[in-house]
């Protein structure tokens, strides 16, 4: 095989070098390494569609620079794989039976998610009279602050306890998963009902109670929803769903209320202690723990994402004074689409793998990416925008849908979307950062009062849709991401 080989031309501009015209390599020469490195790795090389996935594939393999260098002569991985690339023709073979998919997955368990995401909603017409009382602080409804701080507090805890035990099961590690649940859920619970008391103004104790046993759903929730039992978190939802359509339109008494309450989260805890504790059995150590600082990104992540849902909810009425109608159907809206928008993005990522297979060049397989993207997108928007149209003629005294309010709304939900999108990628703290600033943002303009917070709303949610388009073009471009 040596004989019919030739040897690199040399960099335009560079002296000293052999001549440009190639030679071939004389009978006596020993064998060039590169080419003995391109025969053994010929069909990963000849179905890359860049080098940097061939880059990949050295630095998987062991090879540093300092080896790189010695033994194959160029300077580091990047340039051994654009030689090697050059020296393979492109070719795809067909796997033999079908092509394998990770990432098909039904419609209808994400529409049953995004449905128990969204029903908990309901228990804030229903505790409405917990809430009652003058506006507090910047014109908000009563027990609005210890609602939110025992929420945002709830979202940022149970997602980082989310990503640690996933990370658990994805070692095959069920018990300490559910040993990890056992023990977290449980100080997410207290830590939430401690915020939402700290935060608690004069004559908003109903509202702290409240928010304590919304701390304690939402540890249950996470059990429930990380073990795979949507269908009985949704049967501890019933009685909810069953009793808020009532309270839209009529006044059923106190105690009616809080029995329905009480009976949702009685029935969710104890399906969550009914699945968690068996499972929780003392396991046999050795395996290494997953690092506890992976879970930050995840828990920032809930921070901004939940917090953009609550600015949704609460835009109208910070717009338009405290007489105004908290517009939730916005929150109900984005946490409904949440179904759709999962089962979207494991289309984007299952079209993306089938472009990669058909692609025969960077550039087509960046055309063919940007074009899913685009359609899941606006697909995801769409339907959206039905979502919150029904929510609107639904909900008693909604503010029309129309204008900033369904501007902000879109955008929230394309950042929302895409953040999901660069999560499901590993990028999950460069999504959670520009959430987190974006909430961060909102928060400010409402502390100074400065401008229409729904301007103010639409810009900085534009603003973090176009970071996260630019974040996603560098990301998603890349061949290697979708190999990963």
């Amino acid at each position: 095989m040596s004989g019919s080989l030739w040897l690199t031309p040399p960099a335009p501009g560079a002296t000293g070098t052999l001549p440009a015209i190639p030679r071939p390599r004389p009978s006596w020469a020993a064998p060039d390494p590169v080419d003995e490195l391109a025969h053994r790795l010929e069909d990963l090389i000849a179905a890359a569609v860049h080098p940097d996935e061939i880059a990949a594939i050295l630095e998987s393999d062991g090879m540093t620079d300092d080896h790189i260098r010695l033994t194959y002569g160029r300077p580091d991985s990047f340039a051994l794989a654009e030689d090697l690339y050059a020296r393979v023709e492109r070719r795809f073979p067909e796997p033999d039976g079908p092509p394998t998919d990770p990432w098909h997955t039904g419609l209808g368990g994400c529409l049953l998610r995004g449905l128990v995401f969204a029903l908990p909603g309901l228990a804030y017409v229903l505790g409405a009279p917990f809430l009652a009382g003058p506006p507090g602080a910047l014109g908000l409804p009563a027990g609005t602050v210890p609602l939110l701080a025992g929420a945002v507090t709830g979202w940022v805890w149970n997602q980082a306890l989310s990503h640690r035990a996933y990370s658990w099961l994805g070692l095959g590690d069920r018990q300490a998963a559910a040993r990890t649940l056992l023990t977290g859920t449980p100080a997410g619970a207290l830590a939430g009902a401690v915020v939402a008391v700290a935060a608690t103004g004069s004559g908003e104790w109903g509202a702290a109670a409240f928010a304590a046993g919304q701390a304690l759903y939402l540890a249950a929730a996470t059990v429930l929803l990380v073990l795979d039992r949507e269908k009985a978190l949704l049967g501890a939802l019933l009685p909810l769903a069953a009793g808020a359509p009532v309270a839209f339109w009529y006044d059923p008494p106190l105690a009616v209320r809080t029995a329905l309450l009480l009976a949702s989260l009685v029935a969710a805890v104890a399906l969550a202690l009914r699945v968690l504790v068996p499972l929780a059995a003392p396991g046999v150590p050795g395996r290494a723990a997953p690092r506890l600082a992976a879970s930050l990104p995840y828990g920032l992540f809930g921070l901004g994402t939940g917090g953009l849902v609550l600015y949704a909810a609460l835009g109208d009425v910070l717009a338009d004074g405290p007489g105004a109608v908290v517009a939730a159907p916005s929150a109900v809206a984005l946490t409904l689409s949440m179904g759709p928008a999962e089962w979207l993005l494991h289309r984007f990522r299952s079209e993306s793998l089938a472009g990669l297979r058909a692609s025969t060049s960077a550039r087509a397989f960046r055309r063919t990416t940007a074009t899913t993207l685009a359609l899941c997108l606006t697909a995801y928007l769409t339907v959206l925008s039905a979502l919150a149209l029904a929510g609107t003629l639904l909900w008693p005294g909604a503010p029309e849908l129309g204008g900033l309010r369904l501007v902000s709304l879109l955008l929230i939900g394309s950042v929302l979307w895409a953040a999901l999108l660069l999560q499901s990628f590993g990028a999950a703290l460069s999504a959670a950062l520009v959430c987190v600033a974006a909430t961060g943002a909102q928060t400010v303009s409402l502390a100074t009062g400065t401008g229409d917070p729904r301007a103010a709303g639409a810009v900085i949610a534009g603003t973090a849709a176009a970071v996260m388009a630019a974040l996603g073009w560098v990301l998603l471009g890349r061949a290697t991401t979708h190999r990963a």
